[in-house]
Formats: structure tokens, C-alpha cells, sequence
């Protein structure tokens, strides 16, 4: 069996189209039939993301520790000892493609850290455009890249285990359990085959994680434009 985990927090206007679009993932032909389970850890929820994942075909586990580590956790153990072979990871305002979960298997590594899109930047309003071109430029969205992404990653049942699983941690999860992983001698495939597209909102559910690291990259961006007539006019 296949297991996949979508870490939420106050999640009800995305987690529909995450978890239709993992249920297309699931029933890929290359995957040859495999059961793949899904479930999404409502953390600390006050809306109805829950209950909107379960209309959607998830399994549902509610906890209350407003932590991502402990959520990414909590849901892979749960598909662990449910016979999961296979974790795949993702978040829930992110669309996995058709094949995400056949491209991290095919790759046949104890690990794969997958890269991420993004097809949408109007949150950023009038600075999308300088973002959108500054992703493009500082991003490598390419084989041998070296992202880690908690919105497409992948692990073997027996290297998640080696590695002592996710931390209880609010932000870097992700970082330190590949950390954990290259450590123990895992073999990592840093692949742009497994394909997500994620959103650029400009508030995350994780301090540090992907959207603040967009809105810093916006800060970084201005104050370059602003500092480059100075430098050119000495």
C-alpha cells in the first residue's frame, strides 16, 4: 500500500482541490492497481477543512498542536501501521499532477525531494511580476536540484523509520528529516519529475516556510532595484 499525508491548518477553501486532485494521482494507471490511502491531519482547525477532505475521499485525523512536524507525523504513522511501503507528502494548497506519485516511485530511491510551480503570483499584487522573474531566475526547477519541499517529497517506509521520522518541529520538517536521511546514507533523488503546483499566497500556515520566504524574496528584490542606481553612479 501507498500512503500520502496533507499536513492543514484552517485549510476549507483549498483542501477539496488538493485532495481531488490526489485521488486522480492515486487511480494512475502506472501505478498498476496499488491501494494508495490518503490522509489529511486537520491541525488546530476552526473551519470546516475536515469535513471537506472527508466529502472529498480522505481519511481525516483531527489533532490540536498547531505544529507541521507533528501533523506530518501523526499522519504517517498512521498509514504506517496501516502497511504503507511508500509516504508521499504534500500540502494542502498545492495540486499534485496525475503521475506525482508514479514519477517519486519509478526513481527508485529510498527518498526523492520533487521541485514545486507556480502557475498563479496575482497575491503578491503589484510586485507578481518581479517575483514571478525573480523564481525564474534564483529557482532550478531541473534534476540535481537541491530543494526540499514538504509539497512534494517522498520516503520508504524503512528510510522514513531509519531516519527517526519528522520532527516535532514548526517549520523544517522537511529540512531535517532529509538531513536525517543523507546522514543515515539514504539514497536521495532530487528530481523536477514529480510535479506539484503550488500556490504563492502571501500568508502560510508555517512561520519560515514557503510563503515567507516568497514575500521575503519580494524584499530581497526592492531593496536590489533600490541599491543598483547607487552603485552604477559611484
Amino acid at each position: 500500500m501507498l500512503g500520502i499525508v496533507v499536513p492543514a491548518h484552517n485549510e476549507a477553501a483549498l483542501i477539496a482541490d488538493c485532495v481531488l486532485a490526489i485521488m486522480k494521482c492515486a487511480h494512475s494507471p502506472r501505478l498498476e492497481g496499488e491501494p494508495v490511502e490518503l490522509v489529511v491531519v486537520a491541525d488546530a482547525c476552526t473551519d470546516a477543512t475536515a469535513t471537506l477532505a472527508a466529502h472529498a475521499g480522505a481519511l481525516t485525523l483531527e489533532i490540536a498542536v498547531r505544529n507541521v512536524g507533528v501533523a506530518r507525523a501523526t499522519g504517517a504513522e498512521l498509514l504506517l501501521s496501516r502497511g504503507a511501503r511508500w509516504l508521499a507528502f504534500t500540502d494542502a494548497d498545492t495540486i499534485v499532477s496525475r503521475d506525482w506519485l508514479a514519477e517519486q516511485l519509478d526513481l527508485d530511491a529510498d527518498a526523492v525531494c520533487g521541485t514545486v510551480e507556480v502557475q498563479d503570483w496575482t497575491p503578491h499584487g503589484e510586485h507578481a511580476n518581479l517575483l514571478c522573474w525573480h523564481f525564474g531566475q534564483t529557482y532550478t526547477d531541473k534534476d540535481e536540484h537541491r530543494h526540499v519541499h514538504g509539497a512534494n517529497l517522498g520516503v520508504s517506509a524503512t528510510a522514513y523509520r531509519l531516519a527517526g521520522g519528522f520532527q516535532s518541529i514548526a517549520c523544517g520538517e522537511d529540512v531535517a528529516l532529509i538531513a536525517a536521511l543523507e546522514a543515515a546514507g539514504a539514497r536521495i533523488a532530487w528530481s523536477a519529475r514529480p510535479r506539484v503546483i503550488t500556490s504563492a499566497r502571501r500568508k502560510g500556515r508555517a512561520v519560515g516556510g514557503f510563503a515567507d520566504a516568497l514575500v521575503e524574496a519580494v524584499a530581497f528584490r526592492l531593496r536590489a532595484d533600490a541599491l543598483s542606481p547607487l552603485l552604477f553612479s559611484t
